[in-house]
């Protein structure tokens, strides 16, 4: 199919405006996760409900991971403009909805329809960029994409704590409403479709077992090892529940018409490179991110303020590497892009694994930047690479399925990271059990808050530090490993230039 994406009856599409817009609705998602995160101590003061506190983040990440494939495929058989409006209407509804919220129960139910309509955001708005601009633009554009994750990054902890405590927590949801009505009508008046009319089948089977699968890996990986332990009667329920529905799922992926995930894309052997290797890169993404402000703060006896800056620094490399990304894919092609890319999240990694109490947070910030270097070079080449292989028809689903690995690996990263980071603290508090009398895994939080790592006695802080440093070294370990995994798998995308598409 050609792309329908031109002239119409109503005009011709302004590719800079939408480029705006497409910018707008990706800064309204994109800001959500660092200004909720900020207001997320306030929050919980207000309606309660601490044990509830990680499913305010999961409930948003389960519906994204469950739609973001649904909305690719929709966006391939109705055109990507109606799909983008109802993903954006539908996340401003579940905005309003989380502003009113007056439980901790209730704002978990809004989040869900919030993230309902967020799985549509990203992957359609970076699938209209593929689609309107050719194969040499797209990589210098996707680089302007990413730079709106770094400008939400550094914007949205600021923005966040201003209003926290300036306003109310409440106006962190409604911010976006100005943000995705200027979406809206960038994209109504300035992005013209004309998609081919013809009978369309949709896959609802595949759609429910996808959910299915998807629902119950997200329970298993949240509250597995925790609420419920791994032998429990809960967890081989959902083991059981996910192999299962995975396993139909794919058998009728196989035989239906139109599916969800058309598997034969996974065999351009670019593709299928690409979307495993970001599930790798999603595990090393999370396992920095989550952990290295525990790191900075609670070893180095940092502010938060300065935790926080170590972590910009990667949203800062991010975007000017995939500015460059875009320059070195039309220079030098997509594998040696990539290669340097590789070659940069194994150097931060050797970064993180090196670092010591002493070694100060410039050196922590040096790791998180050459990360977001890595990240930025592989991400931009991934994504232009994938929509230059395949046509109109498929590009959609093809830049969905991509972003669903990442997802799947930041989901895989927090339970395998987190269990690792719990289990050697303990393993370690438990050999030194001389000089960790009635110290447990939570006692670590007492050195995450300035005054109360100051009334703890020299030896209970040394002997915590200790082993918060090693087990985190633990983690980092296994992100280096990740790394290299990563470029191995790098190495295997064809040395020829993909085709424009």
């Amino acid at each position: 199919m050609d792309n329908p994406i031109s002239k119409s009856k109503r005009g011709k599409t302004n590719r800079p405006l939408v480029l705006a817009a497409v910018m707008l609705a990706m800064f309204m998602g994109a800001i959500e996760a660092t200004i909720v995160s900020t207001a997320m101590p306030a929050i919980v003061a207000d309606l309660g409900g601490f044990t509830l506190y990680s499913w305010v983040f999961s409930a948003y990440l389960l519906m994204n991971a469950i739609t973001v494939l649904i909305y690719g495929k929709l966006s391939d058989l109705f055109g990507r403009k109606p799909i983008l409006f109802f993903g954006i209407i539908i996340f401003l509804i579940g905005s309003i909805l989380c502003g009113f919220a007056t439980s901790m129960e209730s704002l978990i139910i809004f989040r869900l329809i919030q993230g309902f309509g967020a799985g549509a955001v990203t992957p359609i708005a970076t699938t209209i960029v593929g689609d309107i601009y050719s194969v040499e633009e797209r990589a210098q554009v996707q680089g302007y994409l990413a730079s709106v994750w770094g400008i939400s990054a550094v914007t949205g902890p600021a923005v966040g704590g201003l209003l926290v405590q300036y306003v109310s927590w409440n106006y962190v949801f409604w911010i976006n409403i100005p943000l995705g009505i200027l979406s809206l009508i960038g994209l109504g008046y300035f992005l013209h479709e004309k998609v081919e009319k013809k009978k369309r089948e949709i896959d609802y089977i595949g759609a429910l077992l996808l959910t299915v699968s998807i629902s119950s890996l997200m329970f298993l990986l949240v509250e597995g090892g925790g609420r419920w332990s791994w032998g429990s009667w809960q967890v081989i329920s959902l083991i059981t529940l996910f192999l299962v529905t995975i396993t139909m799922f794919v058998y009728h992926e196989g035989r239906t018409k139109e599916p969800v995930m058309p598997f034969n894309i996974w065999k351009e052997r670019s593709i299928f490179v690409a979307n495993v290797t970001s599930l790798t890169t999603g595990i090393m993404l999370i396992g920095i991110s989550s952990f290295l402000p525990t790191f900075v703060q609670g070893v180095m006896e940092q502010t938060p303020i300065v935790a926080g800056f170590t972590l910009t620094a990667m949203s800062i490399g991010w975007p000017i590497a995939s500015t460059i990304s875009g320059k070195l894919l039309n220079s030098i092609g997509y594998r040696k892009t990539l290669l340097i890319g590789g070659a940069s999240l194994i150097i931060g990694s050797i970064v993180f694994v090196t670092m010591t109490a002493s070694s100060g947070p410039l050196w922590a910030a040096l790791g998180s930047f050459i990360i977001g270097v890595g990240m930025g070079l592989t991400s931009t080449a991934f994504i232009v690479s994938i929509q230059s292989t395949v046509g109109w028809e498929q590009r959609g689903i093809a830049t969905a399925a991509n972003m669903f690995m990442r997802n799947l690996g930041n989901t895989i990263g927090a339970a395998l990271l987190g269990g690792i980071l719990n289990n050697r603290l303990a393993n370690y508090l438990n050999t030194n059990a001389d000089k960790s009398d009635g110290l447990t895994v939570d006692s670590a939080n007492l050195l995450l808050k300035e005054n109360e790592r100051a009334g703890l006695h020299e030896n209970v802080k040394e002997v915590l530090q200790e082993g918060l440093t090693q087990s985190l070294h633990w983690v980092y370990y296994v992100v280096l490993t990740f790394s290299i995994i990563s470029l191995i798998l790098i190495t295997f995308i064809p040395k020829h230039k993909q085709g424009s598409a």
